[in-house]
């Protein structure tokens, strides 16, 4: 995958249910030269495709990454404002329906201030297995290298979150 359009996966992230992450939009971005200047606005397909990026990683993580997730289709998306350089967005996916064929995610995008940018339903698909061995071997080209490091990180605040709540717990029950 050439370019990753999200930073970092935040609380919550429930393997197989749900997932956040985060963009920086900057202005440092090599998208912004050209689109459009004077009006640094982003496209709203790199909107959807850091929810699919989101959404393909949590979908990618309920398989413990055995099947090559790919998009599928989008049938229902709604945008509800522009972004532009300098914001930043929370995108938020829910797992809907996993199935050994594919899966469905919905999603929401929201800026920082809390306003609904956009929101989609998102279908991936799971590669055949002996067709995808022939074409691409054993790599797994949808789930490289820097998104399966986004996706340790955002386990590992899974694991903390969850500690944490047992943590919480135990001293309720201690102060019982």
């Amino acid at each position: 995958m050439r370019w990753v359009w999200i930073d970092r996966f935040v609380k919550p992230y429930r393997r197989g249910e749900c997932a956040r992450a985060v963009k920086q939009w900057s202005l440092a971005e090599d998208l912004f030269a050209a689109h459009f200047p004077g009006y640094p606005v982003v496209p709203a397909a790199l909107l959807i495709e850091g929810l699919a990026q989101t959404g393909g990683i949590l979908v990618g993580d309920a398989n413990d990454f055995r099947e090559k997730v790919v998009l599928a289709k989008i049938p229902k998306a709604r945008f509800h404002a522009d972004v532009l350089a300098g914001q930043e967005l929370t995108y938020d996916v829910t797992l809907v329906q996993l199935r050994a064929e594919g899966a469905v995610v919905e999603g929401r995008i929201t800026a920082a201030d809390g306003r609904l940018v956009a929101e989609a339903e998102i279908y991936f698909a799971h590669l055949d297995q002996s067709r995808s061995q022939q074409a691409f071997g054993d790599r797994n080209f949808v789930f490289s290298g820097e998104l399966k490091h986004l996706l340790g990180l955002a386990k590992g605040l899974a694991e903390n979150q969850e500690s944490g709540t047992r943590s919480q717990g135990s001293a309720k029950a201690t102060d019982s």
